[in-house]
Formats: C-alpha cells, structure tokens, sequence
C-alpha cells in the first residue's frame, strides 16, 4: 500500500472527487481525517471506509474560517500525532453572471471559500507537515487556468487561477522542508458541484460556441469520474511523485486544448 502509516486530510470529503480521494487514500494505508460542512455526508464517507477496513474520523468545519480550521488540524494531531498529506479540494461554484450584475457579496463568498479556503487549510498544516515532509495537492480547474469561455464564471475562474500561483509560491518556499505542493486541474467531472451553482443572466453576453462532436474529445464528450481524479491525486500524494512540486496537471480529456 502507497500511504502506510500516513495521516491524510481531505477537505469537501463528504462528496465528489474528495470522497473518492479519502476511500482511495484510506485503502492504500493512510489514516484519513474527513472534513466538510455536512454532518451526514462526512459520516457517510467514514462509514465506507471504515467498511473496508480503513480508519477514519469526521471533522465538521468551514474552510474559510480561521478558527475552525486550526481546531479541526489540532484535532487530526491530537489523534494521530503527525499530519502527512493535505487534499486541500473544499470549494464552490459559486455565482456565474455578467460582471455589472454580480454583486461584491457574490464575489466575496467565492474568494473566501476558494482561494482564502486553500490558504487557511495548508497554513495551520504546514506546521506539522515540516517535522518530516509530505504532500499537499490543491484541486483548481480548467476554468482561469486554460479554460476562459465559461463567461460569467469570473470569480470562480479568478479563485482557481489564483490557486496555482498560490502553489507555485509555496512549492519554492516549502522546498527546503521536503514539502512537495502540486495541483490537479479538472474538466468537465460527474460530480454534484453543479448544486452550489447560480448561473445568472448569461444567456445576452455568451459567445456562440458550437461542439458537434462532443467538449472533450477523448471520450465523446462523456465527462470523467471522481474516481479517476483521485487516482491522480494519490499519485501526488504519494513518494511516486517524489520529484513534482508546483505543477499544475490538467485532467480533462483534452477539453481545455478544444475550448480555451
């Protein structure tokens, strides 16, 4: 197993790319702490693991504030004693509309959630994270990274663009400390996003762009899975990609190539 005696946190674990993620990271060794918003969720994803032998807690904490975040790490330390390895993948949407119509408040919750979110989670662990190394991968998009023709989409665009400089910048300051920081930018994935999404107005500012053979040309437009994403993320996580740190890798089927 890849991730024996590792300490795993992984963040929005009660759905999507990062439940996949906490069952793989958890039945390949690791320990796994599951944090979200959603009670019911996180236990859910706990209980599956535990099913399969695993071992896993929920913590219950919005990655946005401050002091949720510190106390829920503190309490990974308490249990386990050591954190390896950051899945900082927590975020939304968020409101997609026209510029002139998307109010500062709209903007606000996206950054914070976003990009505030990623900082505060990888700045209360890196503490632990530098007694003996480890792994942080931060999940962006395609969307402000190769992808700029979803309009309306600009807070959250500005959020996940701002995630890879975010990486970048700590991948070399995190260097010396054997703490490896990488990015996984997905496509167009089967996951329930989609639910924390308001797409407003869009319809008199949206170029005319016609697929009729399908947005992501590997598959025949059928987009990619949770589980595929968390195969790529355990690769990160794990010493088989001991040598990568601050690099954005886009899984998408070549939609980013076809619709930048």
């Amino acid at each position: 197993m890849q991730l024996t005696n590792k300490v795993a946190l992984v963040t929005g674990a009660g759905s999507g790319i990062a439940k996949a993620a906490a069952k793989l990271f958890a039945k390949e060794g690791a320990k796994v702490a599951a944090l979200g918003r959603t009670k019911e969720e996180l236990e859910e994803t706990v209980a599956q693991i535990e099913s399969d032998n695993g071992e896993a807690i929920p913590l219950i904490a919005d990655i946005s504030h401050p002091e949720e975040m510190q106390q829920a790490i503190q309490q990974i330390v308490d249990k386990w004693g050591r954190l390896d390895i950051v899945f900082a993948n927590a975020g939304i949407n968020g409101v997609w509309a026209p510029i002139d119509e998307l109010t500062p408040e709209e903007w606000d919750k996206t950054i914070n959630i976003n990009l505030k979110g990623t900082f505060l989670t990888v700045k209360y662990a890196v503490p632990y994270l530098k007694k003996q190394g480890g792994s942080i991968v931060i999940t962006s998009s395609v969307n402000g990274t190769r992808i700029f023709s979803n309009t309306g989409a600009t807070a959250y665009s500005c959020s996940k663009a701002a995630q890879v400089a975010f990486a970048k910048m700590i991948a070399l300051e995190l260097a010396k400390d054997r703490i490896r920081v990488n990015v996984v930018c997905p496509g167009a994935i089967e996951t329930n996003i989609d639910e924390n999404t308001e797409k407003r107005d869009l319809e008199h500012i949206q170029e005319p762009v016609e697929f009729p053979e399908g947005k992501i040309p590997l598959t025949d437009g059928k987009p990619g899975t949770s589980e595929q994403v968390a195969q790529l993320v355990l690769f990160l996580a794990s010493d088989a990609s001991s040598h990568i740190t601050g690099t954005p890798i886009w899984i998408d089927g070549a939609e980013s190539l076809l619709k930048a």
